[in-house]
């Protein structure tokens, strides 16, 4: 596993995350989801990412047990606020209320005493940006959160943020965006504001729900132990990646990145990943699994380098299909 520090700060990071969105407390169980973590830490993963709303709240106990008794400096361990995680108005979005309650709600479930970056999950227009970076900055002061991130927000949002983290003394060091070969609205907007203010992406979704991963075939039903195939995904699947799931001349060249792989003697995950991690402004990608051999698997990209006419093979590959619009980030 190779390392890199998130955007300009000090803190270092596993170039492959572990996260838990859909997984932990949805498609697999308690134990399956305890041997995946086994396996990221086997494999040298130092980073784990999770949020409060994951299977409503489940997926930060599952996470929290299957890490209980490991080192905790030796983790970077990161969560979430802002989607709704109760019935009541005060139980969502960036009020100082809600990030404060939050936070303490999501260590008590991690069992954890802080942790290392703690992100606004989506931008909240009905909340002052003021009082959600002042409750972020108190959080850090308190020694709950040692850094903070924001995902999904645009070029703008992260540029008025990063002057107020600046004013208030608040490490705002990382970015979470959806990116991948066929996502890749970052590019233009975030990623330049980003380079200029700090932050570094670690990225989600670098497979494409899965499509890179070449397991869905055109014409062909989703295999039933696929994220597309379970209850727990497909909605997710459909909301993220529909469109190109529809779309056999998407799903035929994404399969001819098959050769491209194995010249390389990589499969295809591995291939998606490595790509995701040629961009330097990308800290880490973020890999979601089922098995353990999948973590695995996805794990072995990190340190993989790939030439520029490798690079430019893919572009060609799947140029019809690429969504670069940034009007598309969130």
């Amino acid at each position: 596993m190779e390392f890199r520090r998130l955007g300009r700060s000090g803190l270092v990071i596993s170039e492959i995350a572990y996260g838990n969105w859909i997984t932990h407390g949805a498609q697999i169980d308690e134990e399956a989801a305890h041997a995946c973590v086994r396996a990221a830490l086997d494999a040298g993963i130092t980073t784990f990412d999770t949020a409060d709303v994951y299977s409503e709240t489940r997926a930060e106990t599952v996470l929290g047990k299957a890490l209980a008794g490991q080192r905790r400096e030796g983790l970077v361990l990161s969560t979430k606020v802002c989607h709704p995680v109760g019935p009541g108005p005060n139980d969502r979005g960036l009020s100082r209320k809600h990030v404060i309650e939050g936070c303490e709600a999501s260590l008590r479930r991690l069992g954890t005493d802080y942790v290392d970056v703690y992100y606004a999950h989506r931008y909240d227009p009905a909340v002052p940006l003021e009082e959600t970076m002042l409750a972020f900055a108190d959080l850090v002061r308190s020694g709950k959160v040692l850094y903070v991130g924001v995902s999904e927000w645009t070029a703008e949002q992260i540029s008025r943020a990063a002057g107020l983290a600046r004013e208030l003394r608040v490490p705002l060091v990382a970015s979470q965006p959806q990116y991948s070969m066929l996502w890749r609205v970052i590019d233009s907007q975030v990623v330049p504001a980003c380079e200029r203010e700090g932050l570094g992406q670690v990225v989600w979704s670098p497979l494409a729900q899965g499509i890179l991963s070449g397991k869905y075939l055109p014409g062909t039903a989703a295999p039933s132990d696929s994220r597309a195939g379970t209850e727990a995904g497909k909605g997710f699947v459909d909301m993220l990646v529909g469109h190109w799931m529809k779309d056999e001349g998407a799903l035929r060249a994404v399969q001819e990145l098959g050769p491209v792989a194995s010249d390389l003697g990589l499969t295809m995950s591995q291939l998606a990943i490595a790509w995701v991690l040629q961009n330097p402004s990308v800290s880490a990608a973020i890999i979601g699994a089922s098995r353990p051999e999948q973590v695995k698997e996805n794990a072995a990209a990190s340190g993989v380098r790939l030439e520029q006419a490798v690079l430019d093979r893919i572009d060609e590959i799947l140029s019809a299909y690429i969504v670069r619009d940034p009007a598309r980030t969130g």
